[in-house]
């Protein structure tokens, strides 16, 4: 008997794309690094954040590396997300921008 899971190609992901501006007055600094970090592990997609739309990406899962963002209040912050979640995933980031990370 074949297993036909077994076969199947593994699933690829389209990945979506959107941007928000940063309107905390800290920008993108330790707390609000945290909180995106522990939103962004709520979600199997993969999510990445870069301030220009071209990139370099960075994982936005890591805690190290979002907090080397270092992005001003006033900054684009963009976000590139793939997997199974990923509408709910980018959703989500986006709130937390637009909410200000809970500080605005």
């Amino acid at each position: 008997m074949h297993d036909a899971s077994a076969s199947r190609a593994p699933e690829t992901f389209v990945p979506l794309t959107a941007s928000a501006v940063l309107v905390n007055p800290v920008g993108l600094h330790a707390r609000p690094s945290v909180k995106l970090t522990q939103r962004a592990k709520s979600f199997v997609a993969a999510i990445e954040i870069a301030l220009a739309a071209d990139g370099p990406w960075t994982n936005a899962k890591s805690p190290v590396k979002v907090m080397r963002v270092k992005a001003p209040q006033g900054a684009m912050l963009y976000f590139r997300v793939a997997g199974p979640d990923a509408e709910a995933a980018l959703a989500a980031m986006l709130a937390l921008v637009h909410d200000g990370f809970g500080e605005a």
